[in-house]
């Protein structure tokens, strides 16, 4: 079908097309699309090591957290209780390692923490700061990749196994439900010393044990704490709503684990405690409806 214009409205339709064309043949009359520059933000600043890395070899990790001003941040939380300073978590792709410390920070706003990374493969080093900004974020993550030099050769997550024994120690979790996205969730783990006895837990870091949590795939990341009773800074803390579901221990060899995450999927619990002065990790993997 063709739309034939009657003899009246030609000339307007004459004038229309000449106008258009006019639009784009002259670069007087180009449209002029201003310029915006990215938005200012948190970084990590003077990151170490830029070079290679070698598996089970000290190795400094050195950062400096700059503010969306461009001057490097000097000011955290202190005090007691684990939500203070930053907390360096290391954690390699197929997460079959982490690394977990709390590196002191110094006047000038420098990080710098001796580890030794366990084995070939990339890596993310994932920063959890605790700034004290007055009326600023509480709480924030920024993020880098490593490589560790070597084969890489990947682990397949093992299947979910309740019980676990690290350096003789039995970590049990209890029986519990299905664990659904953005629901609140709490799991129940005895943990047993070699010979029986349910253990006493000494706190590490500001807290009696800690949860840390990636996804499978896009390590997605989740950290809560439990707490000692009557330990108010090791709770909530306002603005951070990862720590509204702490968890608690209320008796030897008792701990309640707290979970809230945000997508569905496969994740990986390491769930950390110090038991006869030596750091034990209890991995779990757990199914996300």
């Amino acid at each position: 079908m063709r739309l034939r214009l009657s003899p009246a409205l030609a000339p307007f339709a004459i004038a229309i097309t000449l106008a258009l064309a006019g639009c784009g043949s002259s670069s007087d009359t180009a449209l002029k699309i201003p310029t915006i520059a990215p938005a200012k933000q948190f970084a990590l600043a003077n990151f170490q090591p830029a070079g290679t890395i070698v598996p089970g070899h000290p190795t400094t990790v050195a950062f400096s957290i700059r503010l969306p001003s461009g001057q490097t941040l000097t000011h955290y939380r202190t005090g007691p209780g684990p939500h203070t300073g930053v907390h360096l978590i290391i954690v390699r792709d197929d997460l079959a390692y982490i690394i977990h410390q709390h590196p002191p920070v110094h006047p000038s706003g420098q990080f710098k923490q001796t580890v030794t990374f366990p084995a070939p493969g990339p890596y993310k080093v994932l920063v959890d700061v605790y700034p004290d900004i007055p009326g600023g974020q509480p709480n924030f993550q920024l993020f880098r990749a490593v490589t560790v030099k070597g084969a890489y050769h990947p682990q397949a997550l093992p299947p979910f196994k309740p019980d676990l024994v690290i350096n003789g120690y039995h970590i049990d979790m209890q029986p519990h439900a299905a664990i659904h996205a953005i629901q609140a969730e709490f799991l129940h783990v005895n943990v047993t010393d070699p010979h029986g006895q349910n253990v006493v837990f000494t706190p590490w870091f500001g807290a009696l044990a800690h949860a840390i949590f990636f996804r499978k795939g896009t390590l997605d990341y989740f950290h809560t704490h439990i707490c000692a009773p009557n330990a108010p800074n090791c709770g909530s803390l306002p603005g951070v709503p990862a720590t509204r579901i702490t968890g608690s221990s209320s008796a030897p060899g008792k701990l309640t684990v707290g979970v809230l995450l945000a997508v569905p999927g496969t994740w990986r619990l390491f769930l950390q405690m110090k038991l006869g002065g030596r750091i034990i990790t209890a991995p779990y993997t757990l199914h996300v409806a």
